[in-house]
């Protein structure tokens, strides 16, 4: 009976203890439901931080209210990067509760976070200093000598004991230097070599774009680094040709001034900014994802990303198997209409499709001077009547070219005639 029962239990058990080790929590979710961490919550996301809180079994957020957030991101002059080291300095990586914050041994403790886990931090600089202070108050500073506790805590937001807890404090816990020790110290022009992208690699750095993805690295940067197949591709662009100016724009379209990896890449919805993206043109690119296979379409051509080269938020380097060609630049010029041939081409109408002769006689009529007074009018219908025997006459023998002269010359002497 009893090998009965365990027989029963034992995979009961063995379940229940699987959904336990299993089970992660979700930060961003669990912060959804409150919105006075909306600003520190979107930071998460856009940092990726929370994926990496998601990450660890047992984590201790201390968030901050917008107010708060607002503050820290204005020290860190919006750099994403040094917000993302500020953020990752706020995850502890151990459970505090409200009892165990007020029951510290000898009143004060440090703990790791996540900032020391990315090896940036000299020291202990990862580290958070929390101590009990006068009438109850907890402090938290960082563990630089002399740092002060100007942040302190509020009050618990959401417990999950012994692996999630989330505390509001007052402000942010920093130190001189940590906007500045951003995550994004790699070498591009060394990681493209390695990736086979090396005239991609030298064609930024000889230009000086270079430069400019450097600086919008602490902002966010995401790099399409075409391989160095895609110069020598049949109908690739003669990059020598273009002028310096005209240079700079191209290598520039090849970035987009965000962060956005390949995962996300695909959720993008109609044409997206590049770096070359000005009042002076648009120089958009357009996204199209079946899977995991995600295209770029400039207009012009479209190009597949290969692999990633580097995703380290704010910043991604991803390759592509052809240049990426802005209409702007690459578009052409419409076909022009093609021009009229020479004068002397053009058919000559038959006489059947002339101006009827009455038309062409009141015409003439118009723009003729007065005829002088005829003194001998009865000769006029006999010498009408002979130029008009002549004129068929020489009809017959000079064909109808021919006849069209002789009757404009009979013409104009009626017209005298009258």
């Amino acid at each position: 009976m009893a090998s009965k029962v365990a027989s029963i239990l034992i995979p009961i058990l063995l379940s229940a203890l699987l959904l336990h080790t299993t089970q992660a929590h979700n930060i961003t979710a669990i912060l959804d439901g409150f919105p006075d961490y909306a600003l520190y919550n979107s930071y998460l996301s856009k940092t990726k931080v929370c994926d990496e809180i998601n990450a660890h079994e047992t984590v201790t957020c201390l968030v901050l209210s917008d107010a708060a957030m607002s503050s820290l991101v204005t020290a860190a002059k919006q750099s994403l990067a040094g917000i993302k080291n500020a953020l990752r300095l706020l995850s502890l990586l151990d459970y505090f509760d409200p009892p165990k914050l007020h029951d510290l041994p000898s009143g004060t403790t440090l703990t790791t976070t996540l900032y020391q886990t990315t090896g940036n931090a000299a020291g202990n600089l990862g580290f958070v200093n929390i101590t009990n202070l006068r009438g109850g108050k907890v402090g938290f500073a960082a563990a630089a000598p002399g740092s002060k506790f100007d942040a302190s805590y509020v009050k618990s937001v959401r417990e999950m004991p012994f692996n999630l807890s989330i505390i509001e404090i007052s402000d942010a816990v920093i130190f001189p230097g940590l906007f500045d020790a951003t995550a994004s110290t790699a070498n591009i022009t060394a990681l493209l070599e390695k990736a086979g992208c090396k005239t991609f690699a030298s064609l930024i750095a000889s230009s000086g774009v270079l430069k400019i993805y450097q600086t919008q690295m602490d902002k966010g940067l995401t790099l399409f680094a075409p391989n160095d197949d895609a110069f020598q591709a049949p109908g690739a662009p003669d990059l020598s040709s273009l002028s310096s100016a005209d240079l700079v724009t191209l290598l520039q379209y090849h970035a987009l001034p965000q962060y956005t990896p390949k995962s996300s890449l695909s959720a993008e919805s109609g044409p997206i900014q590049t770096l070359a993206s000005s009042a002076a043109g648009k120089y958009e690119i357009s996204v199209a994802g079946n899977g995991d296979d995600v295209s770029l379409d400039t207009g012009v051509g479209k190009s597949r990303v290969a692999s990633t080269v580097l995703d380290d938020t704010p910043n991604t380097i991803m390759t592509v198997d052809s240049l990426l060609l802005p209409v702007e630049l690459f578009g052409g010029a419409p076909t022009p209409a093609p021009a009229p041939g020479p004068a002397a081409l053009v058919p000559v109408p038959a006489p059947a499709a002339l101006a009827p002769a009455p038309a062409t006689k009141k015409h003439r009529l118009h723009h003729s001077p007065p005829a002088p007074p005829m003194e001998a009018p009865a000769e006029a219908p006999a010498k009408t009547a002979a130029d008009k025997a002549d004129v068929k006459a020489a009809a017959a023998v000079a064909g109808p070219m021919g006849l069209l002269a002789a009757i404009s010359s009979s013409l104009v002497f009626v017209n005298l005639l009258m």
